[in-house]
């Protein structure tokens, strides 16, 4: 039986250098090491993007926004975000939930999440109940449990409108 529901992953990876601001799900936090990237380089936002965009069939963020592209160079993440919401919504899909992890050795997460979560929110027009996002750590192992890198994930539910 067919059905309206779409679930979708993504995934997203940056280094952590000097000289950047660090930016997540479109809060910037104070720390002296930010994400290497063509844009913003929010790993969270990223992999939220890239699940939306599976879900809808859509391909991925580097297919939708090129990191050849001077038009991204150092763009909001969160504008990025609008912009998948356009072409999920293009398609006839909303979003139903999403549930992202941003794996981080440092710095502490929890008490800018709230922030996150209502930004993403507003954006894909869904409350912030519909949003869960958390970090986590590798207990010093990898890339990420070195400060090398931050890594996330996303799932999420789209769901077709009745209207199309």
């Amino acid at each position: 039986m067919a059905t309206g529901l779409r679930i979708g992953h993504g995934y997203d990876v940056h280094r952590l250098v000097e000289g950047r601001k660090l930016i997540l799900g479109g809060v910037e936090i104070p720390w002296e090491l930010g994400l290497l990237g063509h844009s913003d380089a929010d790993v969270v936002t990223h992999a939220i993007m890239d699940s939306l965009l599976g879900a809808a069939g859509l391909w991925d963020i580097g297919h939708a926004f090129p990191d050849t592209a001077a038009e991204f160079k150092d763009i909001s993440s969160m504008i990025l975000l609008e912009r998948v919401m356009e072409l999920i919504r293009s398609k006839g899909y909303e979003v139903v939930n999403v549930d992202a992890t941003i794996i981080a050795q440092k710095p502490k997460l929890a008490s800018y999440i709230p922030q996150m979560r209502e930004n993403v929110a507003a954006i894909l027009g869904i409350s912030a109940e519909f949003v869960n996002i958390k970090a986590t750590t590798e207990e010093g192992l990898s890339f990420t449990g070195s400060s090398e890198g931050m890594s996330a994930h996303s799932v999420c539910l789209i769901e077709k409108n009745a209207e199309r």
